[in-house]
């Protein structure tokens, strides 16, 4: 049994992480998706331009459908909700809060009220600094403190969909970081792999925070580093297989590994041939108290639903992004 088989609508799916799951679905042979996004004014409608969907909507005009007509946007099967601000430094709270708590509260009574499976993106942002744990389990979602408004907005839907009762219907999945293809359009929101080649282009040289807790020394802050395509096939995981449907409750989606800065880094330069050279350089004020200086996943929750293919090793995942899409200048599909 697959939900994938219906009609399949992408929030955010010209970002990204949304842009992958489409470029994915693709590959399986799945076109009948509807996509809603923000394009704007970067450069992100150039993910779309190598995908096979059935609509486009601009997110406005669609939560202008849901509230006034939601019968017109027809029915979905599965409905991914990708589309957030997804920006850690973004100081506007109210946006925030309407953008990624309210829209999101919206989404999950349409999508209930028309039985159709709902994936919606939380984040490893909700763990704050890691004191309480980076534990996925359900009941311990009350103990978290988000270091940024960002992580405080997810973590809002992620109580409301407790306390509602809807997490014993829905999947919300807590991506770490996320690096690889169709991240161009960014920003300061890029991966490090993204930053360090471009970084490298035009210096041979890359930049990375010094330490300011003496427990690390620079560059050794470590994160669970998640190459997109492996973090799309979890989370296409939640539709597509028996065990995956039936499971509820939040998810980590992580490598289940913590890696050095250090050692992501030393994976860019020999992706491209080249001895490394690092400076290291303060950490902004702004940024210094709302810093994690280690995530790592816990993986067992997703593993116990039957999903069992590997991870991508972290040189390979860096190789394939960096040889095959950042050298040539292609995003997925191309």
């Amino acid at each position: 049994m697959s939900l994938l088989n219906g009609r399949i609508l992408v929030t955010g799916g010209a970002g990204f992480i949304g842009s992958a799951l489409v470029w994915a679905l693709n590959q399986r042979g799945h076109s009948d998706i509807v996509i809603t996004d923000i394009l704007g004014s970067d450069e992100r409608w150039r993910n779309l331009v190598p995908l096979r969907y059935a609509d486009y909507l601009e997110a406005d005009a669609f939560r202008r459908r849901l509230s006034e007509k939601p019968a017109s946007l027809g029915r979905f099967s599965a409905v991914f909700h990708l589309g957030a601000c997804s920006a850690t430094t973004e100081k506007n709270a109210s946006y925030l809060a309407d953008n990624n708590y309210a829209f999101t509260k919206e989404l999950a009574l349409w999508s209930l009220a028309q039985d159709a499976r709902l994936v919606y993106a939380s984040s490893a942002a909700t763990y704050g600094d890691g004191a309480q744990g980076m534990d996925d389990h359900d009941e311990k979602l009350h103990r978290l403190r988000p270091l940024n408004m960002y992580g405080y907005s997810k973590h809002l839907f992620d109580l409301t969909a407790q306390r509602e009762g809807w997490l014993k219907r829905i999947v919300g999945v807590k991506y770490f970081n996320v690096f690889g293809p169709n991240e161009d359009h960014k920003g300061d929101m890029r991966s490090l792999v993204n930053k360090a080649y471009q970084q490298i282009q035009a210096t041979g040289r890359v930049q990375l925070f010094k330490s300011h807790k003496p427990e690390y020394r620079d560059g050794e802050q470590m994160r669970d580093f998640l190459y997109v395509k492996d973090a799309i096939e979890m989370t296409l995981h939640f539709a597509e297989s028996p065990q995956g449907i039936a499971a509820h409750g939040l998810f980590n989606l992580g490598s289940g590994e913590a890696n050095t800065w250090l050692t992501l880094t030393r994976a860019i330069f020999s992706a491209l041939g080249r001895e490394p050279q690092i400076d290291f350089i303060d950490m902004p004020e702004v940024l210094r108290g709302k810093y994690q200086y280690y995530t790592r996943a816990d993986i067992s929750k997703l593993r116990g639903t039957g999903y069992t293919r590997p991870m991508t090793a972290l040189a390979p995942s860096v190789a394939d992004y960096v040889q095959n899409y950042l050298v040539p200048g292609k995003r997925l599909g191309d």
